[in-house]
């Protein structure tokens, strides 16, 4: 009888030990495995929620976006809980989440998400590699270019005909002959005037 007893507690003991290191396993990992760090992000906010982690040690939870601190590294417990609302913007943004587990564990993250552009925000556009072209005006948006005038043209080119401006003379009642008839009616009346002192001189030797 003692040997068939002693048979039955050999197992048993085993059985014991077994279930009792496995409890101690449990306990061990059930710590790590409870972190739980979470994010969401939308076109307007963030949202972090971080549970579950030790409390006594010291934690550390930053957020950046596009390389901006969005939220600077803060400190937290056994918990922490923060929405952010984003700034507005017309490009999608760039965030970064960093999360550090001051026990060790596997409570630490280090992710990436992209918030898009809200609707009814117009996207920025691209900027263009393309020089801007100017456009051919059509044969209608040209601009005639001004005829000469003609009192211009007429002064700019010279006249290969003498102008008769130097040969015909204002009339102004006398001519080129006017001196000669003069001259000769001057000699007229001197020859008249000593034909008739002549005249007289006879008369009076005759006497």
């Amino acid at each position: 009888m003692t040997v068939f007893n002693r048979s039955w507690r050999r197992p048993g003991a085993l059985v014991t030990v077994a279930a009792a290191s496995a409890l101690g396993v449990g306990l061990f990992v059930a710590p790590a495995v409870a972190h739980t760090p979470a994010w969401a992000v939308t076109c307007s906010e963030v949202s972090v929620d971080l549970v579950n982690y030790t409390a006594d040690k010291e934690n550390t939870v930053t957020l950046t976006v596009d390389g901006k601190d969005l939220l600077p590294t803060e400190t937290f417990g056994g918990e922490f809980h923060k929405k952010i609302e984003l700034p507005e913007h017309t490009k999608e943004l760039s965030l970064h989440l960093v999360v550090v587990d001051g026990s060790g564990n596997d409570g630490s993250l280090d992710d990436t998400k992209t918030a898009p552009v809200c609707e009814g925000t117009e996207p920025e556009p691209e900027p263009s590699t393309t020089p801007p072209t100017e456009p051919t005006p059509t044969p209608s948006e040209a601009k005639p270019e001004p005829e000469p005038s003609k009192t211009t043209a007429a002064a700019e080119v010279p006249s290969s005909q003498p102008s008769p401006a130097g040969d015909d003379l204002a009339e102004t009642g006398s001519s080129s002959t006017t001196p000669l008839i003069a001259g000769a009616a001057a000699v007229i009346l001197v020859a008249g005037a000593g034909i008739t002192w002549a005249a007289r001189k006879r008369r009076a030797v005759g006497n």
